[in-house]
């Protein structure tokens, strides 16, 4: 993920002769985790002799972890040095991450004061030193992952999250975490048969192993345990109401488990918008109905009521119409709605739709008339000669219709002789029936014969209106059909 300085917090640091360490990228990781719990020193630049320094620095171990030592023997010490010092549990190889005023400022913070307690550097690490403190970091995954088996073994509520050695071997340091007392004297024994060391169990919460191990928030960036925050205060639910969040325990949890430590960044911001948001214990009354809460928009000022019967409908009102309502409540005093709150007002009478759409009725008059002009001035019978048949009797039927009888013999004409050139034939009589055409002589279809013998342009074939018949009417028998 990273280079291994970034535990040690060397990646980026220039040395005395001005070589950067590291990864040679200065600090930029893709990762970040060469910036892991860094406080930028800007008055590095300021060039103030040695005597004056401030003789506290800031020494980084691995997973983040700072103290503070004395420079008692004055040495040049620059960020990125890595020095050996003497810790509680022995001597031990830190980094250099502050030093100067800086230092003096973060004590003042953490309120450390200084005194005997603060112990002191003994040197500058050696080439030797170095690579025995890398050895020493090597055993740390294979330690841990054993460690993990003679838990579970031992089958303790428990889980062991990482595991640190010294520079020399001789100690390492267990950190896990649980949500019981543990009892681990027996696991000690085993530990320490196992890997030959000297074993120390340190409890840690969950928010300080998510802290150690590191990883990526939701948003995207690093976890803000891991890289910049330091200490962690206590986040409740009610942070999360106050913000109006829905109460998820998946969306409201980090990688911890536990409640997101950024509910906590803007909960003032919102205590101090809430001032001018009114409570409401109940419903609010109107003549239109009761009304329910459903949303309130902190920062827009606005919320969002449902009347009951229609809670699928919110009516967005603002805070100060609101608050005028609850006060007229507190009176007895019933609004009409929520735009209308005078309820001795006179109602005011909408108009209707015919009235609203009187403009297009005067348009359909003006305009729409002479486009249907000619079905308005058909005669009152219609097209039908002799005017409109007045409804039929009750009880009068149409008779059914006679049937024709069969042509007279004769009728039919045989072949017709051939017709002179140039002579035209007129209109056929009533009944007369045309023979069969010779043959050779067929036309083409939908072609009708010229005056000089040729053939004219085909006319177009119209379809022929299918017969409906008509429906019976009120009273009378349906239409035998024929």
């Amino acid at each position: 993920m990273a280079c291994k300085s970034c535990s040690s917090g060397s990646c980026g640091s220039p040395s005395a002769s001005g070589e950067v360490k590291g990864c040679q990228s200065n600090g930029g990781c893709g990762s970040g985790g060469c910036n892991k719990m860094n406080v930028f020193d800007w008055l590095s630049d300021l060039d103030v002799p040695s005597f004056q320094r401030y003789h506290i620095v800031e020494v980084k171990f691995k997973g983040g972890r700072k103290e503070y030592f004395r420079n008692v023997d004055q040495l040049e010490l620059h960020t990125g040095d890595s020095v050996m010092v003497d810790s509680s549990s022995g001597t031990q190889l830190g980094v250099v991450s502050l030093q100067g005023e800086l230092v003096r400022l973060q004590l003042l913070k953490k309120n450390i004061k200084d005194d005997d307690k603060v112990k002191n550097i003994f040197r500058l690490a050696t080439e030797k030193d170095i690579e025995k403190h890398e050895q020493s970091m090597a055993r740390d995954l294979p330690t841990m992952y054993r460690g993990r088996q003679i838990i579970s073994d031992l089958k303790l509520n428990m889980k062991l999250s990482d595991v640190e050695f010294q520079t020399d071997g001789s100690k390492a340091i267990f950190y896990y975490s649980s949500e019981d007392r543990v009892d681990f004297r027996e696991l000690i024994k085993l530990l320490a048969t196992e890997f030959k060391i000297r074993v120390e169990m340190k409890q840690i919460s969950l928010r300080q192993e998510a802290g150690r191990l590191g990883g990526i928030g939701v948003c995207g960036r690093e976890l803000c345990c891991s890289t910049w925050l330091s200490d962690f205060k206590n986040v409740t639910t009610s942070a999360a109401r106050y913000q109006n969040l829905s109460l998820n325990p998946v969306k409201l949890s980090g990688q911890c488990g536990r409640l997101k430590c950024c509910l906590n960044y803007e909960l003032e911001t919102y205590m101090d918008a809430l001032k001018s948001i009114p409570t409401i214990e109940g419903r609010l009354k109107t003549k239109r109905g009761e009304a329910i809460l459903q949303k309130t928009d902190i920062f827009k000022r606005m919320m969002w009521f449902g009347i009951v019967g229609e809670e699928a409908i919110w009516i967005p009102v603002s805070c100060d119409r609101v608050a005028e309502i609850v006060d007229l409540n507190k009176k007895g005093i019933i609004p009409e709605s929520f735009e209308d709150l005078n309820p001795d007002a006179p109602a005011v009478e909408k108009p209707t739709l015919s009235e609203l759409n009187s403009d297009l009725e005067r348009m359909d008059k003006k305009y729409g008339g002479m486009k249907s002009g000619n079905r308005n001035n058909r005669k009152p019978g219609g097209n039908r000669e002799g005017g409109n048949r007045g409804p039929r009797p009750e009880g009068q039927n149409r008779g059914p219709r006679p049937e024709r009888g069969p042509r007279p013999e004769g009728e039919n004409r045989g072949p017709r002789p051939p017709r002179p050139e140039g002579e035209n034939r007129g209109p056929r009589p009533e009944g007369q029936n045309r023979g069969p055409r010779p043959e050779g002589q067929n036309r083409p279809e939908g072609s009708t014969p010229a005056a000089d013998g040729g053939t004219a342009t085909p006319k177009p074939f119209k379809k022929k209106k299918k017969f409906k018949p008509r429906p019976p009417r009120d009273g009378a028998a349906p239409t035998p059909e024929a």
